[in-house]
């Protein structure tokens, strides 16, 4: 344990209001209750909470089993609970292996035209844009690879999924915490604010008329912005319309497409 922070507080009653932000997870993505997109943000496993601590989020609440949650450099602020196993999987509705969760106030997704400008309006940039992509751990798949391949930000459509969703955060291993996001709230005509800002978009198809991935050179566009759709459906026939270029990955014959969060990863590192 770190010397000079305080000892964590031993939950034994499940119901305890001090853990209430854990309480009935469940295999969800939010306390049952919850409406969407609101209620903390929660984080599951050491590794992910250290990135916790590391972001801009404020922290509520750490809670786990003993030996975890004392081995974390926690702010003498924040609020620590360990209980044995059984306890802790009570509270929160099933059994959880990483051992220990931290509870974080939620963040507004950023402003549009400032994610889109980004600290130096002068700057190569790349972004990430998805539609329709409702699969929490898909999302949170995509967040990691952004962040490790050189994407600056994630711009959402109205129907994907929350980023802060327990699921994405876990899938992500907390690095989607550090990714900023915003929402084009009139899809896909905000594709047209990309281009404004000078941005290329680059729409992700596997059909046979789109441009090979590989001859869209990113030195020629030091801004792109690579549109996602969700896994099965892809990208719809009006995102693709409004994209400058669709561009494929290559495969061997008799495979139609690769799964979104391999697919993403593959045209990051390619656009880089």
């Amino acid at each position: 344990m770190i010397v000079g922070v305080p000892a964590p507080q031993t939950i034994t009653d499940p119901a305890d209001p001090r853990v209430a932000d854990f309480r009935d997870l469940k295999a969800g993505d939010r306390p049952v209750g919850t409406p969407r997109g609101t209620g903390p943000v929660i984080v599951e496993g050491v590794p992910a909470v250290e990135r916790l601590l590391a972001s801009p989020y404020r922290v509520r609440a750490v809670f786990g089993v003993p030996g975890r949650v004392a081995a974390l450099d926690l702010p003498d602020d924040v609020p620590a609970f360990e209980a044995d196993k059984w306890v802790l999987s009570e509270v929160i509705g099933f059994r959880l292996t990483r051992g220990v969760l931290a509870s974080a106030d939620r963040m507004p997704a950023a402003d549009l035209d400032a994610l889109l400008a980004g600290p130096d309006p002068g700057a190569p940039r790349r972004l990430a844009v998805l539609e329709g992509l409702n699969d929490a751990e898909n999302l949170g798949s995509i967040a990691r690879s952004a962040l490790a391949l050189g994407v600056d930000g994630l711009l959402l459509d109205p129907r994907c999924a929350d980023p802060l969703y327990r699921r994405s955060v876990r899938v992500s291993m907390g690095h989607v915490l550090a990714l900023p996001f915003a929402v084009l709230p009139d899809w896909p005509a905000d594709l047209g604010r990309l281009h404004d800002a000078g941005y290329r978009t680059v729409a992700l198809t596997p059909a046979p008329d789109a441009v090979d991935l590989g001859d869209v050179d990113p030195r020629a566009y030091p801004r792109t912005a690579v549109l996602l759709g969700a896994e099965g459906p892809g990208l719809t026939p009006e995102a693709q319309r409004a994209a400058d270029v669709r561009a494929r990955i290559p495969m061997r014959p008799g495979v139609d497409s690769l799964g979104v969060a391999a697919a993403a990863a593959i045209a990051f590192a390619t656009l880089r």
